[in-house]
């Protein structure tokens, strides 16, 4: 074999081992967007995807080095490690008053709700005095879920008086509450005032979340007023500190401190 059939041979075996590699790329990218993943997106060992995909393990290795330097992916180490896909945060925005569907949507995800609890009880002391109620008001308490393209984001619990929506229980609760209260109720929010602070999981978030206790979340208490500044809904919301960010503006000039 002369030394320029040589050098045709190693330059094919290149290209073939690169095709290779981006089919290999292309493979995990589907199955990454494929929505088969458990919601902390988690990706098959290096010998699953190696017998699944067809190749040898040290093809994965390296497509998976290429994915993780690209930002697609990133690895743990230790007993619950693996290789893990970096999926998008959602972004909430407190610089305008929205239901969650409406941020995720307007993100591109698709957004989605499971009800953990849906009731009426007697507002107790931290609930009348956010709503500006008398104590023991019958309020509504709706728990819910917050997805986002399948994944839970949040753990919301909101509390309305029975005053302004009478029949809410009734209604589907899978959606946004707000829209709810303009299109039915004719109640509309136009402010809020939300306090923000970092928490870490108990047990029963930790469940519900599908994370680990003592993982950190951000906890956002919120009370939403109408246009007469009456209070409309009291909410406590747990967000998981890994799928979301809070996004707030300052506006004003800033003082000289001297």
């Amino acid at each position: 074999m002369s030394a320029r059939q040589a050098e045709a041979g190693s330059v094919t075996r290149i290209e073939n081992s690169r095709t290779i590699r981006d089919s290999v790329a292309q493979r995990i990218h589907e199955l990454i967007s494929g929505g088969r993943l458990g919601e902390d997106g988690r990706l098959p060992t290096e010998r699953e995807l190696a017998m699944q995909l067809g190749v040898s393990r040290t093809t994965v290795r390296q497509v998976l080095d290429r994915l993780e330097h690209e930002g697609a992916v990133h690895r743990r180490r230790g007993r619950s490690g693996g290789t893990f896909v970096n999926r998008p945060r959602v972004d909430i925005d407190f610089t305008y008053l929205a239901g969650i569907p409406a941020y995720l949507r307007a993100q591109g995800f698709r957004p989605g709700a499971h009800v953990v609890s849906a009731r009426m009880l007697p507002a107790d002391e931290a609930v009348a005095g956010a709503l500006h109620l008398p104590a023991s008001t019958l309020v509504y308490e709706v728990v819910r879920i917050r997805l986002a393209d399948e994944v839970r984001i949040s753990l919301e619990t909101a509390r309305i008086p029975v005053s302004l929506a009478p029949d809410l229980l009734s209604q589907p609760l899978d959606d946004s509450i707000y829209d709810l209260l303009i299109n039915r109720y004719g109640v509309t929010c136009v402010k809020a005032i939300e306090r923000m602070v970092a928490v870490l999981a108990n047990h029963e978030q930790s469940e519900l979340l599908g994370i680990k206790v003592g993982d950190p979340l951000m906890a956002i208490e919120r009370v939403a007023f109408d246009l007469d500044d009456k209070p409309v809904e009291y909410s406590t919301d747990l967000f998981v500190g890994d799928r979301t960010t809070v996004i707030a503006w300052a506006h004003g000039e800033v003082q000289s401190s001297r």
